[in-house]
């Protein structure tokens, strides 16, 4: 964020006067903007606006007072400066304690604008930073307990998301189905500056062709057939906040072209509708397809796929990360047990062992199905396949993975003591010193 360049919008009516406003800023090489109404300001003026406002306070319809309390009502810690006329005074004091970052009277000299704006810009820099620093430790206190495992995969994946979740950017999650991809999305929303507006999600693979197009972009009244009245699409409902698009490859190309256009633009035509609407949203869009190889087939927009693919965030398979099984399966039935009102059953070694060697082709989801089985009494161990069937290397391998999430946990609860670590494991020192070099846990 702190490479970001703040700017300054301007709020006049008066074109001569926003026309030198705009030229003495641009003469110290300071970003602006101009607009001519409150109203527009509070359409410019989004959830992540990275700048502050100067504005009159007389302006045709909305006035300058007024736009400074809608403002605070969606940032109470942006900059407002306030420009009002000599008879204004009185109200411009009154401004300052409703909470206006300054005010100049006219006329002033250009000086005076650019030594208000920088210190007014160096606050906003410095709210956005301690506020993206507030989220960053808390999205990495709770992300622990959201995305659960402990094996390296998952823990570069948390450090990852809560390093970008609180950035504009948009994200391309990739992962097969079961991974996890709404639960990121909805990471992602939750730890981000965002998180107060929508969190809108649409599979763009479970919609026939001919309704995706108003479920996303809308329509009016009467577009199409059965159109009886206006309908609001997920991009403005999500505006502020966050879309999320799973199954992003079954989208069809047409109306690739108009997220494009709306990724590009900011801006959206709903369906039987001519008018530009803005937007202001973040999208979270998630595959389990090779985009880029849909793209060089053609099947998928490449310009598309570039315009999303900012950050990849790349979910891994669970048989990559098989030490997180065990611990994810007990979270799972501690859950199910709790819902279904009875006490969570043990998990003894057979079971344990089977969990392990199975390849979980559905992933997490799959695992959380088994568990409420699990928690119900009824057996993992079923004619599709948990553990006995598994091939002998596979379960070697599987053992192996149970070892070192065993060994780690200890290690964990004795603050990396291997003396202590090894008397409650009943092994000897030297035995798990050399089983701790083995699996890299030093």
């Amino acid at each position: 964020m702190s490479d970001e360049k703040l700017r300054v919008l301007v709020v006049e009516d008066d074109p001569h006067v926003l026309l030198g406003c705009q030229q003495a800023l641009a003469l110290e090489d300071i970003d602006s903007d101009g607009v001519a109404s409150a109203e527009e300001a509070l359409r410019r003026v989004g959830a992540d606006f990275p700048g502050i406002v100067v504005s009159d306070i007389r302006l045709p319809g909305m006035d300058g007072l007024q736009l400074l309390a809608r403002l605070r009502e969606k940032d109470a810690q942006l900059p407002v400066v306030l420009i009002t006329g000599h008879g204004d005074i009185a109200m411009a004091v009154q401004a300052m304690r409703d909470g206006a970052y300054d005010f100049m009277e006219k006329p002033f000299a250009p000086e005076r604008l650019v030594d208000v704006a920088r210190r007014a810009l160096e606050r906003r820099r410095l709210s956005r930073e301690i506020g993206q620093l507030r989220r960053q430790l808390a999205g990495r206190q709770a992300l622990e307990a959201r995305l659960i495992g402990r094996s390296p995969a998952m823990q570069a994946l948390r450090e990852l998301i809560a390093n970008v979740a609180d950035t504009s950017a948009n994200v391309l999650i990739e992962g097969e189905t079961g991974t996890g991809k709404e639960l990121v999305a909805r990471c992602l929303h939750d730890y981000s500056r965002r998180q107060a507006k929508a969190f809108v999600a649409l599979n763009c693979g479970g919609l026939p062709e001919s309704l995706i197009d108003s479920e996303i972009f809308g329509h009016e009244a009467h577009a199409f057939t059965g159109a009886g009245k206006r309908r609001i699409g997920k991009i403005e409902h999500a505006d502020g906040g966050s879309l999320f698009l799973d199954e992003i490859e079954s989208m069809p190309l047409n109306l690739q072209i108009k997220l494009l256009r709306v990724l590009q633009e900011h801006q959206l035509e709903r369906l039987g509708s001519n008018q530009l609407i803005p937007v202001d949203c973040r999208v979270i869009a998630a595959t389990k397809s090779d985009l880029a190889a849909m793209g060089r087939e053609g099947s998928f927009r490449s310009d598309l796929y570039y315009r999303l693919n900012v950050i990849t965030l790349q979910l891994p398979p669970l048989r990559e990360r098989r030490e997180d099984i065990l611990m994810l399966f007990e979270h799972f039935l501690q859950q199910s047990s709790l819902r279904f009102d009875r006490p969570a059953p043990a998990i003894d070694n057979a079971t344990a062992a089977s969990l392990m060697a199975h390849d979980w082709p559905g992933n997490v989801r799959e695992l959380r199905n088994v568990a409420e089985r699990f928690a119900l009494g009824l057996p993992v161990l079923t004619a599709s396949g948990l553990g006995p069937d598994a091939s002998e290397p596979r379960f070697a391998e599987a053992v192996e993975a149970f070892e070192r999430s065993l060994l780690q946990a200890a290690l964990e609860r004795h603050a990396g003591n291997l003396s202590q670590a090894a008397a409650a494991l009943g092994m000897a020192k030297t035995t798990l010193f050399d089983k701790v070099k083995k699996y890299g846990l030093a």
